[in-house]
C-alpha cells in the first residue's frame, strides 16, 4: 500500500466518524426532546384534548426550562469529568 492509499484511508476514517458523530448528535437531540416531551405532557396535561388550557402551556414551558436546565447541568458535569479523567491518564 502506498503512503497515498494510506492517508485517503485516514481521510475517509475521519470522514466516516464525522459522519457517525453527527448521526449520535442528532439521535441525541431527538432522545432528549422526546423525553423532555413525555415527562411534561405526563406532568402538565391531565385530560388531553384537541387544545391546550393557559395552565396547562404555562405548565409545559416552566417543565421543559427546569428540564433543560438539569440537562445541561448534567452535561456540563459529565464533560468536565471526562477532562479530569483525561488529564489523569
Amino acid at each position: 500500500m502506498s503512503l497515498d492509499s494510506q492517508k485517503m484511508d485516514g481521510a475517509q476514517r475521519q470522514q466516516i466518524m464525522a459522519s457517525v458523530q453527527q448521526q449520535l448528535a442528532l439521535q441525541n437531540a431527538q432522545e432528549l426532546l422526546q423525553k423532555l416531551s413525555d415527562k411534561c405532557f405526563k406532568a402538565c396535561v391531565q385530560k388531553p384534548g384537541s387544545t391546550l388550557s393557559s395552565s396547562e402551556q404555562k405548565c409545559i414551558t416552566s417543565c421543559s426550562d427546569r428540564y433543560m436546565d438539569a440537562w445541561n447541568i448534567v452535561s456540563r458535569t459529565y464533560a468536565e469529568r471526562i477532562k479530569r479523567e483525561q488529564h489523569r491518564h
